[in-house]
């Protein structure tokens, strides 16, 4: 069916990009202009539809940056948020707004990084306004690269190695026939590529492809697994000790091979799964029909993402005599070092 619904878009994907040329035509030639703001601006994003890493990319990129002394804060369109507008979400401190209105991944950035955060679909207004409500220097715009408007210092593009392996497949096109944002001539006007592997095996850019790479500054990213925390308790445990148990694995995104390859990898039992769409929005419905899956398989507890795990806190309550865990990873990158000072260069 899906295949079937690829092939009758197929004129839509060729009007998508006459329509993404013309407009990086306008932008490249100055007759769109991109607005800046007073701080420095670093943008992470990619070229595909979701999936290639961007949530450990700004959290490796945060974390960092904070180490270095930088005054940073991030701004999210907040996808699969029900508000609109420009949201304040945290002050570094305190989180003030809630998943429903600004999405999971901002939430758990302003979680895990301890920074001011904010959403808003116009990124220089959502900037300008940042800058108002908190003291930062540097704001990280994530999921940016398509969003022209704003002026950026720093332009930081992640693409999925498994993404470039399927070159001759549909998929190597524009939406809605396949999963490309833009083509992949887009990547010149990126300042550093990050290929991520994830938890795969690093292989070399097919020979069709290499082109588009060629005097760029590439990366390599992989994950690295943190271990497994609980939702409720937020106690740490080594995925070892998960080994041989049947768990039954939830997750909502958008690709979630790597979550369960590394799960499978470890011997942990994936066969007894829920996979919801990405950036799915857990209501009672889902819910029951955890508790069910779970009690009907005879469960030992329930594993999912960090994302997941960010909206499954909402019904503490309803699972409350369930065990929940979730999957902490990093994004490491193998050229670390060189990969911090050309950023930290950008910033100067």
């Amino acid at each position: 069916m899906l295949e079937f619904l690829r092939i009758i878009s197929s004129p839509l994907a060729f009007v998508y990009a006459v329509i993404i040329r013309m407009r990086n035509f306008l932008f490249n030639k100055k007759i769109f202009s991109a607005a800046k703001v007073n701080a420095k601006v670093i943008s992470i994003g990619n070229i595909t539809v979701g999936g290639s890493g961007k949530t450990p990319a700004v959290l490796m990129l945060g974390k960092m940056l904070k180490e270095n002394g930088k005054k940073i804060g991030v701004l999210s369109r907040g996808y699969g948020r029900n508000s609109f507008g420009y949201v304040f979400v945290s002050d570094g401190n305190e989180i003030k707004s809630s998943v429903e209105k600004c999405g999971d991944e901002i939430i758990l950035v302003a979680g895990e990084l301890k920074i001011p955060t904010a959403v808003c679909e116009k990124r220089a207004k959502g900037a300008a306004q940042l800058l108002k409500d908190a003291s930062v220097d540097t704001i990280i715009l994530d999921d940016a690269f398509q969003h022209r408007w704003i002026h950026r210092d720093l332009d930081i593009v992640l693409v999925d190695q498994r993404f470039l392996d399927k070159v001759d497949f549909v998929e190597q096109n524009p939406i809605p026939l396949g999963m490309m944002r833009e083509p992949f001539e887009s990547l010149d006007r990126a300042d550093i590529i990050i290929i991520n592997r994830k938890f795969s095996e690093k292989t070399e850019v097919p020979e069709k492809l290499k082109r588009y790479f060629a005097g760029k500054e590439v990366f390599h990213g992989y994950y690295s697994s943190q271990g497994i925390f609980d939702v409720k308790s937020h106690k740490s445990f080594a995925i070892e000790d998960f080994q041989g148990q049947k768990s039954l694995v939830v997750c909502g995104i958008a690709k979630p091979y790597s979550f369960l390859n590394i799960l499978e990898r470890n011997k942990i039992d994936i066969t007894n799964k829920l996979l919801y769409p990405d950036h799915a929005n857990y209501t009672t419905a889902e819910v029951q029909e955890i508790r069910k899956m779970f009690y009907d398989t005879n469960s030992h507890s329930v594993l999912t993402t960090h994302k997941d795990a960010v909206k499954l806190t909402n019904f503490r309550k309803e699972l409350d005599d369930i065990d929940i865990y979730y999957l902490k990873i990093d994004l490491k990158i193998e050229e670390q070092e060189k990969f911090n000072a050309l950023v930290l260069g950008s910033l100067k």
